[in-house]
């Protein structure tokens, strides 16, 4: 989301005639966009914060806006960067500023563009500091979003990714009430748009008529992330995630009989305050029995500002983080790449989006990273390739 964020901005910008300067140095507006999801990318941003400091003081009249979700309020976060010239939150543009109206759109759309269609969260997980910044959830409508897609597909783009913190919560807000399976219908019939893709999910919000939606229509890849968080009850109770694992796999069931196909995304964290053994064992598990096709694991840092920060106790030894983690790693390195392996001499639909170290590389509708070898240009182009070698983490073939 931040990175569509900053797409976004600087869209802006080059609309008003701005351009891209490579260093601070030669630059008149330096707009720094913040992500605070974990403790070390806060540090990150104030560390460049501070940077830029000395850079004003050298040279004050260089405009200096910051953005994202380091910006608390507006009037707080300039009592801390008083240099700061232009504050606004994430998602917002200051009226005055530049005399623009934020967002604006690229004039020459990427082959996949991102869509933030909501922001916020209304969960409160206690490990999260998100809903803290980006605020409750509120959606935009239906008729936004999709003249901003069909904008994007004039200028070029063949796949749209809607995001939102909790992607399936969008449309609670809004008067009349409407739900992400009313604004994939809409979007689905867009001509031009070849693929649609959503995140990042909460496994309490993922209902039937999702589901059925997802199943039926032709442009919504078969692709889901899904983060679990964690495989024991305990822990999912103790990061208020607002399900048990027995109701997670109700979910996953559900989605793999209406789509045999499905890629699953998981998340987990591990070390968790008072996560014990067993409860480690109880995630080990779910991992090697879910067979998922990618998931993401971090080790758990107290994150100030969180319900967790403020009454657990961060009890599992740094060094025992590290174990879980390098062993979920390996598990799953090895699960992805025996699904991954499955696909070997089978036929595969890919969308190419870029040409990277002399390879075509494109993603399937499960969004498997493939790539192949062409002389031709396959930018924009679906092609069905016959897929010859696997690895963890991507496919290879040759174009049928």
């Amino acid at each position: 989301m931040n990175r569509a964020e900053s797409l976004r901005l600087s869209a802006r910008l080059f609309e008003m005639g701005y351009t891209r300067a490579f260093r601070p140095e030669q630059a008149d507006v330096i707009l720094l966009n913040t992500c605070v999801v974990r403790q070390n990318a806060e540090d990150k941003a104030v560390n460049k914060l501070q940077n830029l400091k000395a850079l004003k003081k050298k040279y004050p009249e260089k405009t200096i806006a910051l953005s994202g979700c380091l910006v608390e309020s507006v009037e707080t976060t300039k009592e801390r960067f008083p240099f700061v010239d232009v504050i606004f939150k994430a998602g917002d543009w200051p009226q005055d500023w530049l005399k623009s109206v934020y967002p604006s759109l690229p004039l020459k759309a990427n082959i996949s563009e991102a869509v933030t269609i909501m922001q916020g969260c209304n969960q409160f997980c206690t490990y999260c500091i998100v809903p803290y910044r980006r605020g409750r959830e509120h959606s935009r409508t239906i008729e936004d979003i999709e003249n901003e897609v069909r904008v994007l597909v004039a200028r070029g783009a063949l796949e749209i990714v809607l995001l939102g913190q909790n992607v399936d919560a969008y449309g609670q807000n809004l008067k009349p009430r409407v739900t992400l399976a009313d604004l994939l219908c809409k979007l689905n019939k867009i001509e031009g748009l070849k693929r649609l893709r959503f995140l990042t999910s909460h496994p309490k919000d993922v209902d039937d008529k999702l589901i059925a939606t997802m199943a039926s229509l032709d442009k919504v890849c078969h692709q889901i992330s899904l983060p679990s968080q964690s495989g024991d009850n305990e822990i999912l109770q103790k990061m208020r995630r607002g399900y048990t694992i027995e109701q997670y796999w109700t979910v996953i069931c559900k989605l793999k009989e209406a789509m045999p196909d499905i890629a699953l995304s998981n998340d987990i964290i591990v070390g968790f305050p008072g996560e014990s053994l067993k409860a480690y064992q109880n995630s080990y598990e779910h991992i090697r029995n879910g067979r998922f096709d990618t998931v993401h694991i971090a080790a758990y840092s107290t994150r100030s500002g969180t319900i967790a920060a403020r009454t657990m106790t961060d009890d599992v030894l740094t060094k025992e983080k590290e174990r879980r983690l390098k062993e979920l790693e390996n598990l799953q390195q090895n699960i992805s790449q025996e699904i991954n392996q499955s696909l070997v001499d089978s036929t595969q639909e890919v969308l190419f989006t870029e040409l990277k170290n002399n390879k075509w590389q494109g993603r399937t509708k499960n969004d498997k990273l493939v790539f192949v070898n062409c002389d031709g240009n396959l930018i924009g182009q679906t092609r069905m390739i016959h897929i010859t070698w696997s690895g963890a983490w991507s496919l290879s073939g040759k174009i049928v």
